[in-house]
């Protein structure tokens, strides 16, 4: 299956944060995630994996109460019920994010 790019609509998630439903199938899917500076992802869990990979800018991530700086070509695998969360360090932050299963809540 192929999604062309400019044809996915931003869906407004929270103040200053927007996800983009870019493709699914299987048990999987990815979603981008866009971040204005000082946005923050709250902390929550899911019965998800979640693997994110750092498109642009930077993030406070929080994992498990440990606490990290990443940056643009950074990565992050999320185990099933891991608490996380995040919170944009720059202007331009996005995350591209894929998960197992898909998230019916996101659908």
């Amino acid at each position: 299956m192929f999604t062309e790019g400019k044809s996915v609509e931003a869906i407004i998630t929270g103040e200053g944060v927007t996800r983009k439903l870019l493709s699914r199938g299987g048990s999987m899917m990815m979603s981008e995630m866009a971040f204005k500076k000082g946005a923050i992802g709250e902390v929550h869990s899911h019965a998800h994996e979640q693997m994110c990979y750092i498109v642009a800018g930077r993030f406070e991530f929080n994992l498990d109460d440990q606490i990290q700086i990443i940056k643009k070509g950074d990565s992050v695998y999320v185990p099933s019920n891991s608490p996380h969360s995040v919170k944009a360090l720059e202007d331009v932050s996005i995350i591209l994010d894929i998960f197992t299963p898909q998230r019916e809540d996101f659908l």
